[in-house]
């Protein structure tokens, strides 16, 4: 029984302060939190004692739910024998959501109900007939706290009146599989739990997001409501129920709230059968002829790249790099780009590197390629993967119904899209924007320049998927090659896409945790300059046809959004674009996009950055960047 397992919670939140107060021995009341290795899973725990190192495992859960001030928690409710208890809570300040959830330092969601609150004001934001005895699925990328945030969100839940969560083992199950997980099983929507790129740890990132029942990133119209009801917030609603032994698949009952510990990849692993021809995929990785590496950055596709690759697919165990999930991602940056992944891209650019690389990122939406020597950018990447799809890939044998890309994205993709006749869509970044056009059935197809790119056969971006949409391609393109012939490559794939529709030379730049009010101010600065330009100005060689604060309207529910990136767009095509990310943790990162089209094909295999050279001296001139930041550098170049 759930009151003999376990302290009932209003004991849990009264006595958690008073029991950790002393265990740094300096007897100054301050809180240290035990170590990740010294937590336990309570399932089936025996009563214990206050000395027990379970109370202690319980406590340390509990440190971020109690009740605020001298108010102590109260029973509300106690459906079929579960306690639901009532904690007070005050409002916490920073909790709106950025592009994609809520992302802060670990450190700052261990703090006091500040998980707990946003959970609570969650719930108090969707209409109850959207969770009210529903299904609710939870995972992760597998990170630090991943563990402990899976049971205050699973004890909310059952407090709130869900009916079952579906949970990854371990809490693991990436991005694109919860949102395959909702849309197979029907839920009501589910759990994210990553700050996706950034690196993990005790004194790094963490994050939370909710995506809803097509499997999409709930909408700007709730995380706002969110938020609201953060600022206003006075009671979380708890059961008091034990903690849930996620090491172990099966069925947990509590009364009538059911938990059930699933396999994080079968569902997945089912619909990628359904959209690729593995047979196909096959005939090429067991080739002695061809050679094959996966970066799994030691984050959650790890758990996804034996059963599918190797297992699968046929691709030697050996094949697989990194393909531990650890909770700190082996102190590692899990961003698949030319300077996190360097690894990788050391091994694909040496003298007889593997013929075909890929790496994926902390929860497995974004994805990296490479060939032999060779880097294919995003913006490149969603547009080959568009022009080759109905020949390469079952899924899309009867066509496609529209492309689209965020805005930031080079216009690659626009040039396949009026080629092959098909409906085309510019979005603001941040996926939810293209799930809207996927649930009216207008997309089929879109990607964007930060490294994610996706179809719908869910509501997320995938990097799995992206690396299967590849490998159909270079597979389909050898399907009749002997042993001994000539092999299709990579870059012949990228040159002979450049030779018929062009090439979009592009560049990204990343200055990341800058100061903010800098970075504020140089966006702001740029506004400014937007509203006084007129067409024809001149930026060095570069005559403007329109510079603006991109802004959208939603061609499916009408809805608009605003300053989403300022854009000089020039007479030859080319642009200069400036926004602040929203997916970081800490800082503003603030990012810049270069672009220019070339139709001469004598000049398709220029470096990018020679090419963009005469465009990247305006973009740095006309921002001032290193006057409001102070960098001389950026972080990052892609």
């Amino acid at each position: 029984m759930a009151s003999s397992s376990c302290l009932r919670a209003e004991n849990v939140f009264s006595h958690t302060i008073s029991k950790f107060k002393h265990s740094n021995g300096n007897g100054n009341g301050s809180i240290r939190s035990p170590p990740i290795s010294s937590f336990s899973l309570l399932s089936s725990s025996p009563i214990f004692s206050p000395k027990s190192p379970l109370l202690k495992t319980s406590l340390s859960h509990s440190l971020s739910i109690k009740a605020s001030s001298s108010s102590s928690s109260t029973a509300i409710a106690e459906p079929e024998g579960i306690k639901i208890n009532s904690v007070p809570t005050k409002p916490i300040e920073g909790q709106k959501t950025g592009t994609s959830g809520l992302r802060k330092k670990v450190k700052v969601f261990m703090q006091e109900n500040y998980l707990a609150n946003w959970i609570q004001a969650l719930f108090n934001s969707l209409p109850p007939e959207d969770y009210k005895n529903g299904l609710l699925v939870l995972g992760g990328d597998g990170r630090y706290f991943n563990k402990e945030a899976s049971q205050i969100i699973m004890k909310i839940a059952a407090g709130n009146g869900v009916g079952k969560i579906l949970v990854g083992k371990e809490g693991v199950m990436s991005t694109p599989a919860v949102s395959a997980v909702i849309r197979k099983r029907k839920a009501n929507g589910g759990f994210i739990m990553s700050a996706s790129h950034n690196p993990g740890g005790r004194e790094y990132d963490w994050g939370i997001k909710f995506n809803y029942n097509s499997g999409q990133p709930a909408p700007e119209s709730i995380t706002d409501k969110i938020y609201g009801n953060t600022l206003s917030i006075s009671e979380i609603k708890i059961a008091d129920i034990p903690d849930v032994d996620l090491s172990r698949l099966g069925v947990t009952k509590y009364g009538n709230f059911i938990v059930e510990v699933v396999d994080p990849v079968s569902d997945y692993l089912e619909l990628m059968e359904h959209v690729f021809d593995f047979e196909l995929i096959r005939s090429l990785l067991v080739r002695p002829d061809f050679r094959f590496i996966f970066d799994a950055m030691h984050a959650v596709t790890g758990a996804y790249a034996k059963p599918i690759f190797v297992d699968k697919l046929g691709a030697t165990p050996d094949s697989i790099s990194n393909g531990v999930p650890l909770e700190d991602f082996g102190h590692g940056h899990p961003d698949p780009n030319l300077t996190y992944a360097k690894d990788l891209v050391k091994i694909m650019y040496s003298e007889n590197g593997p013929d075909f690389g890929a790496a994926s990122d902390g929860d497995g939406d974004r994805n990296m390629i490479l060939g032999r020597g060779f880097f294919v950018t995003p913006s490149d990447s969603v547009a080959i993967i568009a022009a080759n799809s109905q020949g390469a890939i079952p899924y899309f044998k009867t066509g496609r119904k529209g492309l689209a890309r965020s805005m930031p994205t080079s216009g690659a993709l626009d040039r396949v899209a009026e080629k092959l006749n098909l409906p085309f869509f510019e979005v603001p970044t941040g996926w939810k924007f293209f799930g809207n056009l996927m649930d009216a059935g207008k997309l089929s197809i879109c990607g964007e320049e930060s490294f994610g790119t996706g179809s719908d056969h869910i509501r997320e971006k995938d990097g799995i998927w992206a690396v299967l949409a590849w490998l159909s391609i270079i597979a389909h393109r050898n399907k009749d090659k002997k042993p001994g012939e000539k092999l299709v490559s990579v870059a012949d794939v990228v040159k002979e896409h450049w030779a018929t529709f062009g090439r979009n030379f592009f560049s990204r730049y990343d200055y990341e945790e800058c100061e903010s009010e800098g970075a504020n101010k140089m966006i702001e600065y740029l506004r400014d300059l937007v509203s006084k330009s007129k067409p024809g100005d001149k930026y060095g060689s570069y005559a403007l046809q329109y510079a603006d604060d991109f802004k959208y309207t939603d061609p499916v529910d009408g809805s608009v959004v605003t300053k989403q990136g300022v854009r000089f767009v020039f007479t030859d095509g080319s642009r200069i674009i400036f926004r602040l990310s929203g997916t970081g943790s800490a800082g503003a990162t603030v990012r810049m996009y270069i672009e220019q089209f070339e139709p001469d094909a004598s000049k398709h295999e220029m470096d990018a950055q020679t090419a963009l050279k005469p465009l990247i001296d305006v973009a740095l001139s006309v921002s001032k960047l290193k006057d409001f930041t102070g960098r001389e550098k950026p972080t990052v170049i892609t």
